[in-house]
């Protein structure tokens, strides 16, 4: 029997684990000096989401894929340095506060930040990160942004090309060799997609 796939906005409540987990694969060589152990990381990770940051996509029922997006001073990993201190506490959670202060992103008037797409490792060339895009594409037309904007690390060829495929121009590249050893990465990408009428009709056909 084929498998039912459906895009839903939102994290849906009892994924966080999951959500946490496909998050913690993608992105854990870029987190894992600020928040590593792993477990620890996942818990953490879980216990922070904002819920309505993210678009889910789930196959059978199950989140198979995750995409989450900063909008109006909210994303879809939340936590700030007080719970970064309970959680691992005030010696061991300094430098980790210091490391995520790294990794901020705002997001610019009229503009959306893409935290990135997350998906697990069975369901990946089935599609699920172009439909992922084209919500969030439709959450920031609805929103009224102009611009989508995401940072592609050097080490994530395969998140570029699937970015560029859907509009996503390079905008600046930064070196960031003081990271490579603390994060393994060397530099960063920004990369822009303009927000365009077509994003908000795709979204009222998705619903």
């Amino acid at each position: 029997m084929d498998a039912t796939t459906e895009v839903r906005r939102g994290v849906p409540e009892g994924g966080e684990a999951r959500v946490a987990a496909l998050y913690w694969e993608a992105f854990g060589r870029k987190l894992g000096a600020a928040l590593n152990p792993p477990d620890k990381a996942r818990a953490f990770i879980a216990a922070h989401l904002h819920h309505d940051r993210g678009v889910t996509a789930l196959v059978d029922g199950e989140v198979a894929g995750v995409a989450g997006y900063q909008l109006k001073g909210r994303g879809l990993t939340g936590g700030g340095a007080g719970d970064v201190l309970s959680a691992y506490g005030f010696l061991r959670g300094l430098h980790r506060v210091a490391l995520l202060a790294l990794l901020e992103r705002s997001a610019a008037p009229g503009e959306l930040v893409m935290d990135g797409i997350a998906v697990a490792s069975g369901h990946r060339g089935a599609g699920l990160g172009t439909m992922l895009l084209r919500e969030v594409a439709a959450v920031a037309a609805e929103a009224g942004c102009h611009r989508i904007r995401l940072d592609v690390i050097d080490v994530n060829p395969r998140a570029r090309t699937l970015y560029e495929r859907h509009g996503f121009s390079a905008v600046r590249t930064e070196p960031t060799p003081y990271l490579r050893e603390l994060m393994g990465f060397g530099a960063v990408t920004t990369m822009h997609r303009p927000v365009t009428a077509a994003d908000a009709s795709t979204g009222r056909e998705a619903r």
